[in-house]
């Protein structure tokens, strides 16, 4: 890309290519196009700029001068075109927020409007995506590239095998259950309240947390648990909804399903909320992450 006319491209290659013919193969337009550019060209400046012989093709000598002039020309184009770009770059950075049923990005644009004054020349941008339990992981390795954030609960071991993450505040283990559930009035549940029921959760050995939930409710025979896939997604939220069995669920994800009810917990058991970003750590995220506050437990951080 150039700042110059076409017929100035044109006349360049075909005096680098020595031929019409080869011109128009790295132009990719046809060997007529070409000499048709290069007779308007001649015509318009009132110089004859090729010699054509039966040999071929060679610089007039003021087909020479243009020539020396153009390169320098295009040389000067490229250059402007680059520092115009990297002013660009500097002067305006995205970043680029992941968001989903899951994991939506409003903490982040509520948190962004608090810090943003000291941060000029960034913008958002929102890239949604599908809470999936077999894709997630493919999402958590898109950082980086495809986001430079992800929000949301995260204590488990594959996904910060995966990224880097900045802790916000905690999330807090709740129960949910379908709206025609009986323990569905309750505004808080004992573990008691799940004798007899059937228990959703996570496999063990990914998540601290939700093994440490599991721990004491298999102190219990009189509660059943069920395994759900290691991630979970809407379907799990679909299955509790269908079934009527109780799922072990976070307070931040009350809304996530019309057809269930979050009810809290007896217990103190909580998860890290916050935000997922590249192990390849760029200046942009670092300069980003130094202006939010520092994670006080018990404080009002706490999500």
């Amino acid at each position: 890309m150039n700042l110059f006319n076409h017929q100035l491209t044109v006349f360049v290659s075909v005096a680098d290519c020595g031929s019409f013919n080869k011109a128009a193969e790295r132009l990719y337009i046809s060997p007529p196009s070409v000499m048709k550019q290069i007779n308007a060209l001649e015509k318009h400046l009132d110089l004859k700029l090729f010699e054509r012989t039966n040999q071929g093709i060679r610089l007039t000598a003021a087909g020479q001068v243009i020539y020396r002039h153009a390169k320098y020309l295009f040389d000067y184009s490229a250059k402007a075109i680059e520092e115009a770009r990297q002013q660009a770059a500097a002067t305006e950075t995205v970043f680029c927020i992941g968001s989903s049923l899951l994991n939506p990005c409003k903490p982040f644009i509520d948190l962004w409007y608090e810090v943003n004054q000291d941060f000029p020349g960034y913008r958002l941008h929102i890239v949604p995506f599908e809470d999936n339990h077999e894709g997630i992981l493919n999402e958590i390795s898109s950082l980086g590239e495809k986001y430079d954030f992800l929000v949301g609960a995260c204590d488990s071991a594959e996904w910060l095998s995966l990224c880097n993450f900045y802790q916000l505040g905690t999330c807090s283990h709740c129960y949910g259950v379908s709206r025609e559930h009986p323990l569905a009035g309750k505004k808080q549940l004992k573990i008691e309240d799940l004798y007899g029921q059937t228990v959703m959760m996570v496999k063990r050995g990914d998540s601290r947390s939700v093994d440490k939930i599991r721990n004491e409710l298999e102190r219990h025979p009189e509660i059943k648990i069920e395994d759900t896939p290691q991630f979970y997604d809407i379907e799990v939220f679909n299955r509790c909804a269908r079934t009527q069995n109780v799922m072990l669920t976070l307070d931040c994800w009350k809304d996530v399903h019309p057809s269930l009810v979050t009810i809290a917990a007896d217990w103190d058991y909580t998860i890290p909320y916050g935000l997922m970003y590249s192990k390849k750590t760029s200046e942009d995220i670092l300069k980003f992450l130094s202006l939010l506050p520092v994670f006080q437990p018990g404080s009002s951080a706490d999500l």
